[in-house]
């Protein structure tokens, strides 16, 4: 089983210290799977979490067992300071009850004791999702109260100091549903003075590199595991390239057995290759964007 680089309570102190650190650089955890923790002044992104075993128990006996390959970072209950949520897609790692309810309703007690909240308007989290999804999403978080943001590709949306556009994905190919909406999505998100992007799920599909290129991403948060709809170590370094990314991590691997990559294999070669700056991060250790190559 993989050990985190810092988990429970020594990866929570390492975010609350970050808290007392200010300017403009921000702070980035990575959770495993495609979650991340960003962190701004004093404010938390929470990019696509999943912190249960709601799959392993789910396919357990199964033709398709999904074994955990890496312990939990943290509880998510833990994690009670969180502003926003992401759900780029449906699929249980990115939008995992398991996770999301006991979360939701850490952060809700949270502000019911501090702030007194006494409507649904005052309580976090919000979870920034696709249009298409959230019928889906408020089924499967019946038993907690979130807000949604709901968001078509190329939508804006402002939750300060995330500054988010969705951008489309191709979970295997660029999916929308009957009302022409994409089900699949990623997010670009300003933050400070840099640009963050999170891909979500995705291959990568024609005029993807042309329609992220304007936005100058510093940092692209990529999936490498090559399968179930992702691209490779190899391809993950290509985008990278081809959009500017001033670095990217990688992401969507070491979680489960039958669905996983090793960095080393692809991706870490081609991005030498190609000179395409990169971090790998092991589950629970820090990136400050103060380490963005300039």
């Amino acid at each position: 089983m993989i050990q985190p680089a810092l988990k429970d309570d020594a990866f929570l102190a390492d975010v609350a210290g970050g808290q007392a650190e200010m300017g403009s650089s921000f702070r980035l955890w990575w959770l495993g799977q495609s979650g991340f923790l960003l962190q701004y002044r004093g404010q938390h992104l929470l990019f696509d979490p999943y912190l249960s075993n709601s799959l392993t128990r789910k396919y357990e006996g199964s033709d398709k067992p999904h074994v955990r390959r890496s312990e939990r970072v943290v509880a998510p209950e833990r994690l009670d300071f969180v502003d926003v949520i992401t759900s780029t897609h449906n699929h249980t790692d990115h939008l995992d009850a398991d996770t999301l309810v006991p979360m939701i309703r850490a952060i809700q007690a949270r502000v019911d004791r501090v702030l007194g909240a006494s409507n649904a308007d005052e309580l976090f989290p919000t979870i920034v999702l696709a249009e298409a999804n959230q019928p889906f999403a408020a089924e499967r978080l019946a038993h907690a109260s979130p807000l949604y943001q709901s968001m078509n590709a190329w939508d804006r949306a402002e939750h300060r100091p995330f500054s988010f556009t969705a951008v489309p994905a191709a979970h295997d190919q660029l999916t929308l549903d009957e009302q022409g909406r994409n089900v699949y999505l990623g997010f670009v998100v300003k933050v400070g003075p840099c640009v963050v992007y999170h891909s979500g799920d995705t291959v990568v599909y024609d005029g993807m590199a042309e329609s992220l290129r304007p936005f100058s991403i510093d940092v692209a948060l990529l999936p490498i595991n090559g399968k179930v709809g992702n691209m490779s170590g190899r391809d993950a370094a290509r985008l990278a390239k081809d959009i500017g990314a001033r670095v990217v991590i990688p992401c969507h691997y070491d979680m489960f057995e039958f669905n996983t990559a090793d960095p080393a294999d692809e991706f870490i070669p081609e991005c030498e290759r190609i000179g395409q700056a990169y971090r790998v991060l092991q589950q629970g250790e820090r990136f400050s964007s103060t380490e963005i190559p300039r």
